[in-house]
Formats: C-alpha cells, structure tokens, sequence
C-alpha cells in the first residue's frame, strides 16, 4: 500500500486488547468501527458546539486485519457541514508494537446531527475559522 498516513494530529491513538477479539485472534471489526465512531463523534461534538448524534456510516471496508497489541490511530476530518448535519471521514492506521511501520486499516464516512437539549435537530454553528 503506497498510501501515507496523515500528517495532522490524530483524533484517538489506542491499544488493541485481547479482549477486543474474535475467535481467530483478530480484533473485531465492530471495536474497531466503535473507535472510529468515537474519533469522528469528538469531532462532531466540537464543530456543533454541543450534542451530536451518528445517522449513518457509510463506505467501511476493512482492509487489514488488527492484531493483539497493535497501536491504532484514527484521524478524522471534515468533509462538509449542512444545516443540522457533518460528515467526518475517518481513516484507521495499525502500527505493530514491535515496528515503525505503519498501514491503512479502514476509512468510512460518518454522518452526524447537532442535537439541542431535547435530542432534535439543531442548526450547526458558522464554523468559519474553526476547523
């Protein structure tokens, strides 16, 4: 893979524990998805200024498989920002504990909706400048 990992900071860097496994030893899909909803889900949070809500997921292929003990770091950036909605793409890189080598993982496109103390729908803030 002749990607290269970004060169901004990371929403989230974690570990990946035995605990997050499925039978075969890999890490599940599933935690890593939850990770990646998190990193975009603090994104979210800080462009809406409040609450914010996933509404979809779309376009997640899991391109390698996450072992024990790898170092996983999410990136997450603004694609754009509706009336009450973002979309945040999240790109997911492993690092095994014992290399300095990195590879692409996973990317999916979240969709987010700033919600209001009540849980509806709200108006994202002018973001100009911020992000």
């Amino acid at each position: 893979m002749n990607e290269e990992c970004p060169k901004h900071d990371p929403a989230i860097r974690t570990i990946a524990m035995p605990a997050d496994t499925n039978p075969a030893g890999d890490i599940f899909g599933g935690w890593l998805m939850a990770q990646m909803d998190l990193a975009a889900g603090n994104m979210a949070a800080r462009i809406a200024r409040g609450r914010a809500a996933t509404i979809a997921v779309e376009d997640i292929q899991f391109l390698r498989p996450v072992r024990v003990g790898d170092e996983v770091t999410l990136y997450a950036d603004l694609e754009s920002v509706g009336r009450t909605s973002m979309k945040i793409n999240v790109v997911a890189w492993r690092r095994a504990r014992d290399s300095d080598e990195t590879e692409k993982v996973t990317e999916a496109g979240f969709t987010f909706v700033a919600l209001d103390e009540s849980g509806k729908s709200r108006p994202v803030p002018n973001i100009s400048g911020r992000v």
